[in-house]
């Protein structure tokens, strides 16, 4: 019986070459599904619409949304939220700036913002409100809802309005993160130079 030695010495390679292309599926899968995680569960990018951020963000800035921020921690006063309203007059992205938490009971009276009857102090610069809306009076929120408003505030659709009214926490998709271009946190624009410097 003879011996094949060339089959012997191929089995190797192809073995070498199925282990290859088991790293090289492998490494596919892996950046598909980080890609996804990603776009699905991480970041995401889209437009500010419209002018109710002004001076912050302007109609068609490319923002980031950091979709994880909020899965680890509950959404902050002055935090800027991207969030999308189901069984509205609007089912589009929404950019505005949270004011109120679940539980407090907000008003505006004489252009000043009242939470649980203490006024709180704008960390971005704003003008002076024409419109008090619905908070003219006062609003307690319940315990998923948050108040907001646009930061062009007299040019702003917001939770003073019943079309938008309270946001609910399921409704927010994420956190206003980086504005692409000019490239900033979001975080960091329009602020008020007391309380930039802090």
């Amino acid at each position: 019986m003879e011996f094949d030695f060339d089959k012997e010495s191929k089995r190797p390679l192809v073995k070498r070459i199925l282990i290859e292309i088991f790293i090289w599926a492998a490494q596919i899968a892996a950046v598909i599904f980080l890609a996804y995680f990603i776009i699905y569960y991480a970041l995401e990018k889209t437009e500010m619409p419209g002018i109710s951020m002004e001076n912050t963000l302007f109609d068609g800035d490319p923002i980031i949304i950091n979709k994880l921020s909020y899965r680890f921690s509950e959404p902050k006063r002055f935090d800027v939220i991207v969030f999308k309203q189901t069984g509205r007059e609007h089912s589009y992205y929404n950019v505005k700036r949270i004011i109120a938490l679940p539980g407090e009971t907000i008003q505006i009276k004489s252009g000043i913002i009242y939470i649980n009857g203490e006024p709180i102090d704008d960390i971005v610069n704003v003008e002076d409100m024409k419109n008090y809306g619905l908070a003219n009076e006062p609003l307690t929120l319940e315990e998923n809802e948050y108040f907001v408003l646009g930061d062009n505030r007299n040019n702003s659709e917001d939770s003073r309005f019943a079309s938008v009214g309270m946001i609910r926490r399921e409704e927010i998709i994420g956190k206003a993160f980086i504005r692409l271009k000019p490239f900033n946190f979001v975080n960091k624009l329009n602020l008020k130079m007391d309380k930039e410097t802090k």
